[in-house]
């Protein structure tokens, strides 16, 4: 199977609010149309002391007043300026796409890096009294990029932004939100308290790590997941529903796999339960629930050497597992997850772009949808102080 791009349309009027274009519906909020400003030219001025009237018209005559109707000049509707979005370095292809369906332009910024490394920001449009959305996820380099999206708050910050929100659509650092033994740091806090100092009002982010990530923050966080998207494009597989079953790479995932089986078509659910009985002892692997003739979905948030989601793959094969499918949000892919993926226990790797592929990354049996619609329905919905709390939009019922 060669590797696809799959992502709903994008197109959207630009003086109408735009749709969430997946087959799921929910409810949406209206938006009043825009009027045409007019604009006085010629003020009405009154003689002999006799105070100005009104003219109005009656069957097609101006009557009532003595005065000449004040000409005006149409100023043409346009789309809301107030609404800017800006994109750092780090995913400017989604950014793109989020900007498309929101029928804007990308605002124009400028960032460079200096010979010593310094990162330098510069916005090259006005912000004054806008809401800003920086698009920008903190995936490798993620000290350059956090660093990156850490300016381009403190520019918009200093140009008088009315609101500035941090859509991070992939967050670094998430792994590190506890402290699992003594004298470690809690980096994910530690980012939190930086991206707030910055100057940041909201932050916007994807399928954490875990959910008390939240909780890091002092300012406002809406909390969006991209698995309804790979949910989406699993229905339109011809896979009978009988024959599927999700499962958990590892304890620790068991909530979002529960979840992710009741969306789909209330699936059971099978757990691989990883042990390791000492330092430089073999894992020793068991799997809870039954695989035998089944299609096999392995369910993560993130895919990083791959390691293991490979293993458990060679487990459910082992089990009699007909097929094995994983799908993760965040594909980070670090060394050796290309060859782990690719050496032939997948039948498919579903993926988001919330972290950009390179092309070197790629391989047959990959598949990217686009979480484009998604994060830009959840912009439009803050920047309407609209409710996001509407499926499949921010909840999978992960409790």
């Amino acid at each position: 199977m060669a590797s696809m791009i799959f992502s709903p349309s994008l197109s959207s009027p630009n003086l109408s609010r735009p749709r969430f274009s997946t087959s799921r519906r929910f409810t949406t909020c209206s938006r009043a149309p825009l009027d045409v400003r007019c604009r006085l030219v010629e003020p009405l001025r009154s003689d002999n002391g006799v105070p100005p009237r009104v003219p109005v018209l009656l069957n097609g005559v101006l009557s009532g007043g003595v005065f000449s109707v004040p000409k005006v000049q149409d100023v043409p509707a346009r789309s809301d300026t107030r609404l800017r979005i800006f994109s750092g370095t780090a995913n400017r292809a989604l950014s793109q796409e989020i900007a498309s369906y929101l029928g804007l332009e990308l605002g124009k910024i400028k960032i460079k890096r200096f010979a010593d490394g310094e990162i330098y920001v510069q916005l090259q449009e006005s912000v004054r009294g806008c809401d800003v959305f920086l698009v920008q996820p903190t995936c490798p380099p993620a000290n350059e990029n956090l660093m990156e999206l850490l300016i381009m708050i403190d520019a918009c910050r200093r140009a008088s932004a009315k609101n500035i929100t941090a859509v991070i659509p992939y967050f670094g650092y998430a792994r590190a939100d506890r402290k699992t033994q003594g004298r470690e740091s809690i980096a994910a806090k530690l980012v939190a308290n930086m991206i707030t100092e910055a100057g940041a009002n909201r932050v916007l982010a994807c399928d954490l790590h875990s959910g008390q990530s939240m909780g890091y923050f002092d300012i406002p966080v809406d909390h969006v997941y991209g698995q309804p998207v790979i949910l989406d494009y699993l229905a339109s597989k011809t896979i009978c529903s009988n024959d599927l079953v999700v499962v958990s790479p590892d304890v620790g995932g068991v909530a979002r796999a529960r979840a992710f089986a009741k969306k789909l078509s209330d699936a059971p659910l099978a757990i691989v339960d990883k042990r390791r009985h000492g330092h430089n002892v073999a894992e020793v692997m068991n799997l809870i629930g039954d695989v035998r003739g089944k299609v096999a979905v392995m369910v993560d948030d993130m895919i990083d050497t791959a390691g293991t989601i490979a293993k458990g793959a060679e487990l459910l094969h082992q089990e009699g597992a007909r097929e094995v499918y994983a799908c993760s949000t965040h594909a980070v892919f670090s060394p050796p997850a290309i060859e782990r993926l690719s050496s032939g226990l997948f039948q498919e790797v579903i993926i988001t772009n919330t972290i950009p592929v390179l092309d070197q990354k790629t391989f047959p049996q990959l598949t990217v949808l686009s979480v484009a619609n998604l994060l830009g329905e959840t912009i439009w919905r803050v920047y309407d102080d609209c409710s996001v709390d509407h499926e499949p939009y921010s909840t999978l019922d992960i409790d």
